[in-house]
């Protein structure tokens, strides 16, 4: 899949990512320091959210 994108849109990709990166890991941190159930899946289920999310936006670098 070829993608034309200016210089701009690229990096405002990249921002996404990037941003999409941070929750993820700042998602599982709050997932394993959790000890209420309820939450630790909440905090897991979102940072997979962003994981997938983050996956799908590189998808477009390539």
């Amino acid at each position: 899949m070829t993608h034309h994108l200016n210089q701009m849109e690229l990096q405002n990709l990249r921002e996404l990512i990037s941003a999409h990166d941070t929750a993820c890991k700042k998602l599982e941190t709050y997932a394993q320091q959790c000890t209420d159930p309820e939450f630790k899946q909440m905090f897991q289920q979102s940072s997979q959210s962003a994981r997938n999310t983050k996956q799908k936006l590189a998808s477009f670098l390539q």
